[in-house]
């Protein structure tokens, strides 16, 4: 219609004009919303004026007042029926009226509508007793605790009034129907001290014992001995402390109630029996759990005991300490070591076997033998501890056999202990269980050291036909050993076979392969120079001349010809230094070619 007109009349429509702002600049006071809500506080824009007081003067005005508020309250309830602050105010409000049958009503309509609200209960029983109504309270209370027996508010209300009463038969009665609820131990306390407070210890006696089966913790049995100690019965609370560790037994155990124990019984000066109690303790208690229990006993021998009791706690403690380093690193065997040097030079024998039997139980988890060293001296100190301390020959003997049992000796051996366990048999007289024991060794793990350990043990016994097997099978086993063979050559010289012992000698110069080649031919040459044959020495420098034209041989030699008396002697051997001069003189070192010179001259001057 709008399109229509505007064409009809052939003019267009005009936009309003908007009015510019001239001025665009801020305007000299500014005013915020704080300053407006202050404003509008001093001016008290918003607060109602107080509604004026209504005096009643007769009674149809009061009447006409209590109408009203009655219909108010009832108005609340109507919009809200669940909202107790409103029962509640609508109660008192009845009550301020002197109207309780009104005010029962209300608090009736109430428990209809939320009976499980303890305030609502508790706001009840208050205007019953403020009015001197017990009776009404009495029944108020039975009714709340029979419908709510968890509400503890209620219980501790109702046992209150009782006891303002004096009415201590009911006050019984009451505590013994909450009892049967088994509550918290804080209010089985409350009704001890309640029996305390009348001076009736039995019945309070009687009252811990239902508590402490009811809730059988440490601290209550502790609570149930103190009591019989603050009551100067010390043979009860000794009693209690005992049926306690009876009813805990060692599955449960509690340094607590052992801590609280010996202190009684030290406070009773029975000295020797707080001794057992924390011994008898410390030996059940995990070690992890008897902190305080250690503590005690330190400070208590301390103040009471002789030297010999402080040391013993101190070893105790010493031993809680390395029980747990071990706990926590098992093949930690430095910590192992120390506690079992502690337990032989304290403990009993039954206690070593446990310990080194717990130890020699971490077997190194790596095949690697340089992890297993300190693990072999278990068993070494377990096998010396059996035979010189528990003098157990029949168990030492086992000790070393489980440790050759658990060693790898594929993978390495170690020949000490098979020695070791050689020598005891040798120390029992069972020469033919240390042979065996050898034999096995060799046969098993083949070792210089072992090779050697037997043939010293053969050569003690003057069994030198044994010897010479040995040497045999030992040098089988390493043909380029010069230590063996000159060793066997020496026990051929000693027993007088010089062609035996030569001819060991021409065995060993010609393997093709020796570690000391030089320490065996200096042997050989020392060999035939105290069997003075002069010949034979010459024949052996020559041969060893033939291999290497080292200096040190060339001067050996020329000293060897000095030593043999005879006329030409000094010529010999200048004819030794000039071959050997001759020799080096293709050698880089001038060095070594000048020493034969230098010697030379200094043995011939």
């Amino acid at each position: 219609m709008a399109s229509t007109s505007g064409g009809a009349s052939g003019k267009p429509q005009r936009i309003p004009k908007v009015a510019k702002v001239k001025n665009k600049m801020p305007a000299p006071v500014q005013i915020t919303a704080e300053q407006l809500l202050r404003e509008a506080k001093e001016r008290e824009l918003e607060v109602l004026p107080p509604p004026p007081k209504q005096k009643i003067s007769d009674e149809d005005e009061l009447k006409e007042y209590q109408l009203r508020k009655r219909k108010e309250f009832e108005d609340n309830i109507r919009k809200n029926r669940g909202l107790i602050g409103n029962w509640l105010k609508y109660a008192q409000w009845e009550e301020s009226q002197k109207e309780l049958d009104r005010a029962r009503s209300v608090y009736e309509r109430a428990i209809d509508v939320e009976h499980r609200n303890i305030t609502l209960w508790l706001k009840y029983s208050e205007m019953e007793m403020k009015n001197r109504q017990v009776n009404h309270a009495r029944n108020v209370f039975d009714r709340a605790i029979t419908i709510l027996p968890r509400a503890n508010q209620l219980w501790l209300k109702y046992v209150y009034m009782e006891e303002m009463l004096v009415n201590i038969a009911g006050c019984r009665q009451v505590f013994e129907r909450w009892m049967e609820w088994e509550p918290e131990e804080q209010y089985w306390h409350q009704y001890v001290n309640f029996e305390l407070r009348f001076k009736e210890i039995d019945r309070a006696r009687t009252i811990y014992e239902r508590f402490v089966m009811v809730h059988p913790t440490v601290q209550n049995w502790i609570k149930y001995a103190r009591f019989e100690e603050r009551h100067t019965f010390t043979a009860s609370a000794r009693k209690v402390f005992e049926r306690a560790v009876e009813f805990f037994g060692e599955d449960h155990m509690d340094e607590k109630l052992y801590v609280a124990f010996a202190k009684f019984e030290e406070h009773q000066k029975e000295h020797d029996r707080v001794r057992v109690i924390y011994k008898y303790a410390l030996d059940r208690i995990p070690k992890q759990e008897a902190q305080d229990l250690f503590k005690s006993y330190t400070i208590h021998e301390k103040k009471y005991g002789d030297r010999a009791g402080i040391e013993n706690v101190i070893v105790s403690k010493r031993k809680f300490q390395y029980e747990e380093e071990v706990k926590a690193n098992p093949n930690n065997y430095d910590a192992w070591f120390d506690y079992l040097r502690l337990l032989e030079s304290d403990g009993t024998v039954d206690q070593v076997h446990e310990v080194y039997e717990r130890a020699i139980a971490n077997v190194p988890p790596t095949p690697e033998k340089r992890f297993w060293r300190r693990y072999i001296y278990l068993w070494i100190n377990y096998a010396l501890y059996e035979e010189l301390e528990a003098k157990d020959m029949e168990r030492t003997r086992m000790v070393y056999k489980a440790c050759l049992e658990v060693i790898p000796h594929k993978k390495f051996t170690f020949a000490k202990i098979w020695l070791l366990c050689a020598q005891f048999e040798v120390r029992q007289k069972n020469l033919a269980g240390a042979r065996r024991v050898l034999g096995n060794a060799i046969g098993r793990c083949p070792k210089d050291k072992l090779f050697k350990g037997y043939i010293e043990l053969e050569l003690q016994l003057r069994e030198f036909d044994r010897c010479r097997i040995l040497y045999e099978k030992f040098l089988e086993f390493g043909p380029e050993n010069c230590t063996s063979w000159i060793k066997f050559a020496e026990l051929e010289t000693i027993l007088g076979d010089a062609e035996r012992a030569r001819a060991i000698y021409e065995l060993a110069i010609s393997q093709p392969k020796l570690d000391m080649p030089e320490m065996l031919w200096k042997s050989y040459i020392d060999f035939e120079i105290e069997q003075e044959e002069p010949q034979r020495v010459r024949e052996l420098y020559g041969r060893l001349l033939e291999r290497t034209q080292h200096v040190k041989v060339w001067i050996s030699y020329a000293k060897f010809e000095l030593s043999v008396a005879g006329e030409d002697m000094a010529a010999r051997a200048r004819k030794i230094f000039e071959q050997g001069n001759r020799a080096l003189r293709s050698c880089e070192e001038k060095e070594e070619r000048l020493m034969p010179v230098v010697i030379m001259y200094l043995c011939l001057c």
